[in-house]
């Protein structure tokens, strides 16, 4: 990524107009994103006559991803949330013209010295605090879930849809990727679709701010048990806010920590309890089951649609190739336990 470093530099020179001798080092390529390309880098600066420096994050669209998402909404969540009481780190720049770094992107700070990674989680120092982790966790989602879109300004960047059209809407998208990228047939998920096409959820009395992939490792802890930053809000919609309470409970997150501990990290009655009791808002038992089923067949999307680019050489990250590999048929056992039919 050297060629990348002084244009970098050059374009946040152009944004600091009152700084000088703008210098971008340690420019550093994190694998694994869904749907943009993440690096990692120093920034420094000088400006009335002191030095400074800041640590920085690059999320550059990338030629191909496990999902076709809109930069513009990203940003425009953590700009929103930025000053609330949901952690996420400062959003900077958001720029749509490929023509600095070859593909639209943004800027943000790194929010440096905190972890975010599943297997560190459950090894110490961090499992000590695994309660406080789970319960800060389930509390911040019940905070989103509890926004006013409007008040955030979020109603005229994300897709407005009638509150009883959001589960076909979701339904919808999930279902063309699904059939759209496919590399082999999906008896279980088809299965699924068939029921949840059957019997609709009754719709929510709003729209409501949807992270989109609210789970665990994606966000970042400390040793001490608290919670930094909820990451990773390309997938932010406007919509039911069970989708979110569903998707973060499904057995495909547990990571090993037993179907009996959601996100790996408490149980389920405990874990909507907390979101309840944070969100203001009551679980209906069938719409929580409508919006479950509905995760599995939004997470085989995603694997599937990057087992196609990765197959197709769009996308060179060997992370793609084995997380559709992997987690595909982890996302067929977890849709198989929840119909009951796995034991």
């Amino acid at each position: 990524m050297s060629d990348l470093t002084p244009r970098l530099a050059d374009y946040l020179a152009k944004q600091m107009p009152h700084a000088s001798d703008v210098r971008v080092r340690d420019l550093d390529r994190i694998f694994g994103g869904a749907s943009r390309e993440t690096s990692r880098f120093v920034m420094s600066w000088t400006e009335s006559g002191e030095t400074h420096e800041r640590r920085l994050i690059l999320r550059r669209d990338p030629p191909g991803s496990l999902i076709d998402t809109d930069r513009k909404i990203e940003f425009a969540a953590y700009r929103a949330f930025h000053p609330t009481d949901v952690p996420v780190p400062e959003p900077l720049w958001l720029e749509e013209n490929p023509a600095h770094l070859d593909y639209p992107f943004f800027i943000m700070e790194e929010l440096a010295g905190f972890e975010a990674s599943p297997q560190a989680l459950f090894a110490p120092p961090f499992n000590a605090h695994l309660d406080a982790i789970a319960q800060r966790k389930w509390t911040i989602l019940g905070e989103i879930s509890k926004a006013d879109p409007a008040a955030l300004g979020l109603d005229t960047v994300m897709p407005l849809v009638e509150p009883g059209e959001a589960w076909r809407r979701e339904l919808d998208y999930w279902e063309g990727e699904l059939r759209g990228h496919a590399q082999e047939p999906q008896p279980i998920i088809e299965a699924v679709l068939r029921q949840l096409r059957r019997s609709p959820p009754p719709p929510p009395e709003r729209l409501h701010v949807v992270h989109g992939d609210y789970r665990t490792g994606n966000f970042l802890f400390d040793g001490a048990g608290k919670i930094h930053a909820i990451l990773d809000w390309e997938m932010a919609h406007l919509g039911d806010p069970l989708e979110d309470l569903a998707w973060g409970i499904n057995p495909v997150w547990q990571w090993g920590q037993g179907l009996d501990r959601v996100g790996g990290l408490t149980n389920r009655a405990q874990a909507i309890a907390w979101w309840e009791a944070a969100s203001g808002l009551r679980v209906d038992p069938d719409a929580l089951r409508w919006w479950e089923l509905f995760s599995c067949v939004k997470g085989q999307g995603i694997w599937v649609s990057g087992g196609a680019e990765y197959a197709d050489g769009q996308n060179q990250d060997p992370v793609l190739g084995m997380s559709s590999w992997m987690m595909g048929n982890a996302q067929d056992r977890a849709t198989l336990h929840l119909l009951g039919r796995l034991t």
